[in-house]
């Protein structure tokens, strides 16, 4: 007999008319609360963009644009050169998702799969970072850059002053630890019967089931570059090498604030297609290494 499940609400009161309307209800506001919330300033931001600098200013500010001025965005677009600044943007988050690619998935298959001697005292240290605000590791990581230990070399105003921060991101390496240790055993015991070396295993056997955690990891590497704002506006001071958010905020006060909002509108258009795109694959790969077997 399969057990019967116990919600909030029985299944008896559900099937009552006011059980039904007090369900129902209960859900539209829910919806209705949550949609505001998310999309009403989506919607404030991409209608701003639209209304003439007389009617942005307005107070109290009008709901729906009552002139609808398109050439905004078209102004934004060629005045603040954001042509240049996706591109530069485009640059350093897909060179940066290059190398964490390769770097976090070498360590994440070493804790998990190699085992080495104090992987898990370095799996606890990689952790431990998690819980030091991103602002407190500024300075320290400014230094660096200035004067790179070794090779003594200024990484100011180049693109890797945004790659090999990014590298380091404990998250993904956890998260990518935890889909590795899903991947049987057996498996891998079958490739060295085989006479895989680990790094062929990798390419054949590992990477081939990790697409849905490697995606994951991907829109994260990415988006955190494409939003990040502190660390790119403090290590590319040059305007021809700055990106999309610091390029914005640089040129902002030479634009009226209509197509200032444009501009930030037509910033956030990439970000959010990803997310509609791979919203499916991220929950997915969220969950796909939560159970062995």
């Amino acid at each position: 007999m399969a057990e019967s499940q116990r919600t909030l609400i029985s299944p008896a009161v559900l099937a009552r008319p006011r059980g039904k309307a007090l369900y129902w209800g209960a859900f539209t506001l829910v919806m209705v609360v949550f949609t505001l919330a998310f999309i009403g300033p989506l919607y404030w931001m991409v209608t701003s963009g639209l209304k003439s600098s007389q009617e942005f200013a307005q107070t109290p500010p009008t709901l729906v644009p009552g002139e609808v001025r398109t050439d905004n965005y078209s102004e934004a677009w060629s005045v603040l050169d954001l042509a240049q600044l996706l591109l530069n943007t485009c640059v350093y988050a897909f060179g940066a998702l290059a190398f964490m690619l390769v770097f976090d998935v070498a360590a994440a298959y070493s804790l998990s799969k190699l085992r080495p001697v104090l992987g898990k005292a370095i799996l606890g240290a990689m952790l431990a970072t998690l819980m030091i605000p991103a602002t407190v590791l500024v300075v320290p990581q400014y230094l660096t850059v200035l004067d790179v230990p070794l090779i003594e070399r200024n990484l100011i105003n180049s693109p890797w002053v945004i790659w090999l921060p990014a590298v380091t991101n404990a998250f993904n390496i956890f998260l990518l630890k935890r889909f590795f240790d899903s991947i049987p055993r057996e498996l891998m015991d079958a490739a060295a019967m085989d006479g895989a070396s680990p790094m062929r295993t990798l390419r054949s056997i590992v990477l081939p089931m990790s697409r849905p955690i490697l995606g994951v990891v991907s829109i994260f590497a990415v988006v955190a570059v494409w939003k990040d704002f502190l660390w790119p506006m403090l290590t590319l001071p040059d305007p021809s090498k700055q990106t999309l958010n610091v390029g914005i905020y640089s040129l902002g006060a030479s634009v009226p604030e209509n197509q200032l909002i444009a501009a930030l509108a037509i910033a956030s258009v990439p970000t959010l297609v990803i997310f509609l795109v791979f919203q499916r694959n991220i929950m997915h790969g969220l969950t796909a290494g939560s159970l062995k077997g």
